[in-house]
């Protein structure tokens, strides 16, 4: 099933929007989930060099499960979810069918 997202799209003449669907190809897909992988990747490598920086830092105990867990933790709150490059391509195909 592909990927669609809807969006608004100001109406003239009316306070109200239409609604645009727009979805990705096969393709567009593959190529979201390619970029996706592949920062993901480097964020949660990168997670785990802070993440050891930070133990190193804050002169904690350098267990290697602490390491991965704060690198987790960093992980999350800066990963890029699939979801958002599908949603980024489908915004970039309504801007330039506009």
């Amino acid at each position: 099933m592909a990927f669609s997202k809807r969006y608004p799209k100001p109406t003239e003449g009316s306070v109200y929007p239409k609604w645009v669907e727009i979805s990705l190809t096969e393709e567009e897909e593959k190529q979201a989930e390619t970029e996706a992988r592949e920062e993901n990747i480097k964020l949660y490598r990168d997670s785990l060099h802070d993440a050891g920086k930070i133990v190193t830092e804050e002169n904690l105990k350098p267990y290697q499960s602490d390491v991965v867990s704060i690198a987790s933790s960093l992980f999350e709150k800066r990963a890029s979810h699939l979801v958002y490059h599908k949603e980024k391509k489908c915004k970039e195909k309504l801007n330039t069918s506009n």
